[in-house]
């Protein structure tokens, strides 16, 4: 079946199942590979997109149910090659180690950070649940931080 997606502002077409995991249909089908396959039940997060803004995981919704919605991925984040503030502070902060699960933790945080600009450590504890399996989260929190004092600044 055809279905056709916004995909980082540009309408793409892809012939695909309808119950395909909008996942594999980015990674496979149109070639995002930020997006990443972690644990297939939505738990871990390294499938994060935005749809409409929203932080959304991709590998148990269906493409069928991406239609009508504008999805941002990894690759679409930045703006003319000029890294969002969350991208900068990630490279700053030195928040990767193996790096597998960034994408979608930056994708968390930046949804996050769009809804809630100044938000508590609550509000981070129950917005970011994404897994980091080499635990980077001080980094995660102090990446966070320096982006909500930055731009509180400016």
């Amino acid at each position: 079946m055809e279905f056709s997606l916004n995909v980082n502002g540009e309408t793409r077409t892809v012939d695909v199942e309808p119950d395909t995991p909008l996942l594999w249909v980015l990674r496979d089908e149109l070639g995002f590979k930020g997006v990443k396959f972690g644990c297939g039940v939505a738990a871990c997060g390294a499938c994060t997109v935005h749809m409409d803004g929203s932080a959304t995981r991709t590998c148990v919704l269906p493409v069928e149910a991406a239609t009508d919605t504008q999805i941002t991925t990894i690759e679409g984040l930045a703006s003319d090659g000029v890294l969002t503030s969350v991208q900068q502070a990630w490279i700053e902060a030195q928040v990767p180690q193996c790096g597998y699960c960034q994408s979608g933790m930056i994708m968390a945080v930046s949804a996050l950070l769009d809804e809630i600009p100044t938000p508590t450590d609550e509000d981070i504890e129950s917005a970011i649940t994404n897994v980091c399996r080499c635990g980077s989260y001080p980094r995660i929190r102090k990446a966070i931080k320096a982006v909500v004092s930055s731009e509180g600044a400016a």
